[in-house]
């Protein structure tokens, strides 16, 4: 082995705690307060690359000149990269060095915000977003590394779910400052900004370099193989659970075909892994009931936290209210997220995790259910308590979940890879079921509510009648002929019975994600139950036998 990938020798406070992250050495207060703005500064970076685009689909559809389910290619695409890229980044820092790893990739992501300026079509744009989500990847773990650098040891575990919660803050922040940058210069004005943002991270970590860690040769040449079918297989998923809302599940043949090729070449990549010597997936570990458990938790919350991006914030939608008039929920949103962050940090317990996701479960089910009483006449202001409820939950569980799984790769490192891409596989594809399957419960349950408000809606009905006359009535002043006001006025009845049934149909998402809520709370507390009951129990020790006594004679 050459000298540079000869482990070094460090003081006990100094050694990385995982391959490929960086020492810990003592830093006076100044550079630690300098660490956590970089980190900040970082995090968000990686966060808002996403949170931009998926936060204005709607007003780039105009821009672009694309359809909807064109549109939504683009946060698929990034998905798409992302789901696969920290299976070669991992071992990339592990293998040339977290320095070297922090100036590549923020220089590409630098170079790629740039490309933006230079988009003029979809499919640029598309290709531009897939190459984002493999440097945002990067990103996400480069602002938890440099967190930690801004806290002493007795406090590293907050660090790391400060580095995690800050990710998550992405979404809400960019609803909420969004508009300004598409009424400043239309989507080169989102695209502007997140150049600006990216040469100001690369500025800051070129200026505040990470301490060194470890090197080790890692790469081997079936972990290619292994990159490549994963990659493709988790590209096709992805855009296959992006799109069947859009192109219809049972309408469109070629997402059945890519589905099929999807499973086949994941299944391919896990029995490569599965039969390796070294593998990078190690199979049988992520098949270990602890870690089955646990990503079946993070990818059921991920899906019932689709009710704050599908759910309320499409109702509103439905309703025709723009971003301007949800700005004062979308400042709740980012406070509940905050909150949850630093409620989370400052709680954070390995041996309490499950009790996290207990609490954070309780906040979206009651959030669900206050939501599932909305009418048409439901405005934002009657949200804000409920949604709060959602944003607290989706970043009070992050991290509690990630932390519980680290502290098992820290016991086996060899796992981090595997751990990673759970994690990583389950808040991804947890967040595309989610917005796949509640948009299309929307779709299915307002055509069921439209046949049955429709059934009723006949002119023979005194109170239709009167309705129709009432909207007839309301054209006198534009329409003269009677004949076009009336059929003004029914398709305007026609279209408010579409509103109703939107409505309905979102009451029934919101009762859905609560009811889903309540079964994984139940599972959660089942289990807890059940390692109680079975543990077992200490038995008493055995008390010393009493002194022989001397024979009588």
């Amino acid at each position: 082995m050459s000298d540079r990938y000869a482990p070094r020798q460090w003081q006990p406070h100094e050694k990385p705690t995982l391959p490929g992250s960086a020492s810990t050495p003592l830093h006076p207060a100044r550079r630690r307060v300098q660490y956590g703005l970089v980190g900040i500064v970082v995090a968000l970076t990686g966060g808002l690359s996403n949170a931009l685009v998926t936060a204005n689909l709607t007003y780039l559809q105009g821009t672009l000149g694309g359809y909807a389910y064109e549109l939504a290619w683009l946060p698929a695409a990034y998905v798409m990269t992302n789901l696969s890229a920290n299976l070669i980044l991992v071992k990339f820092r592990q293998q040339f060095g977290l320095r070297l790893f922090t100036e590549i990739f923020l220089g590409l992501y630098a170079l790629i915000a740039f490309a933006h300026l230079f988009v003029h079509s979809l499919a640029s744009a598309i290709a531009v977003r897939a190459a984002h989500g493999l440097v945002g990847a990067a990103l996400s773990s480069l602002g938890l590394y440099y967190m930690i650098q801004a806290f002493p040891a007795r406090h590293r575990l907050k660090a790391v779910v400060t580095g995690l919660g800050l990710t998550q803050l992405a979404l809400p922040l960019a609803r909420v400052f969004s508009t300004e940058l598409l009424e400043f210069g239309e989507w080169r004005g989102l695209y502007l900004f997140e150049l600006g943002l990216a040469v100001f991270a690369l500025a800051c970590v070129l200026a505040l370099k990470l301490p060194p860690g470890d090197r080790y040769r890692v790469f081997e040449k079936l972990d290619f193989a292994t990159f490549t079918l994963f990659a493709a297989g988790a590209a096709g998923l992805a855009a296959v659970l992006s799109l069947g809302r859009y192109l219809w599940w049972t309408s469109t043949p070629w997402l059945g075909v890519v589905l099929a090729l999807s499973i086949v070449l994941i299944a391919a990549a896990v029995t490569i892994e599965h039969n390796r010597r070294t593998p990078m997936i190690n199979t049988r570990w992520l098949a270990s009931a602890d870690m089955i458990r646990l990503g079946l938790a993070v990818l059921l919350i991920r899906l019932v936290l689709s009710e704050q991006s599908t759910g309320s914030i499409g109702f509103f939608q439905t309703l025709g209210l723009g971003n301007e008039q949800l700005h004062a929920l979308f400042w709740l949103m980012l406070l509940g997220a905050v909150c949850g962050v630093v409620a989370s940090a400052f709680l954070i317990n390995p041996q309490h995790v499950a009790q996290h996701l207990i609490v954070a479960i309780a906040a979206i089910c009651i959030g669900c259910f206050m939501d599932a009483r909305a009418t048409s006449l439901t405005r934002p202001e009657q949200m804000y308590a409920s949604q709060f409820l959602l944003a607290f939950g989706g970043t009070f569980f992050v991290a509690p979940a990630m932390v519980a799984g680290l502290g098992r790769v820290i016991a086996q490192p060899g796992n981090l890879i595997s751990f990673v891409v759970l994690f990583g596989m389950t808040q991804n594809l947890g967040g595309l079921i989610g917005s796949a399957f509640l948009g299309t419960l929307q779709i299915v349950r307002e055509k069921f509510h439209s046949s049955q408000l429709v059934e009723h809606l006949v002119l023979s009905d005194p109170q239709v009648a009167a309705r129709v006359q009432a909207y007839a009535n309301a054209y006198a002043h534009t329409l003269g002929d009677p004949a076009q006001r009336q059929a003004q006025a029914l398709r305007t009845l026609g279209a408010v019975a579409t509103r109703e049934a939107n409505v309905l149909a979102y009451n029934d998402v919101f009762m859905a994600i609560g009811c889903i809520a309540i079964a994984t709370l139940a599972w959660i507390l089942w289990n807890l139950f059940w390692r109680r009951v079975s543990r077992p129990a200490a038995t008493a020790p055995t008390p010393p036998p009493p002194p022989a006594t001397p024979s009588t004679a």
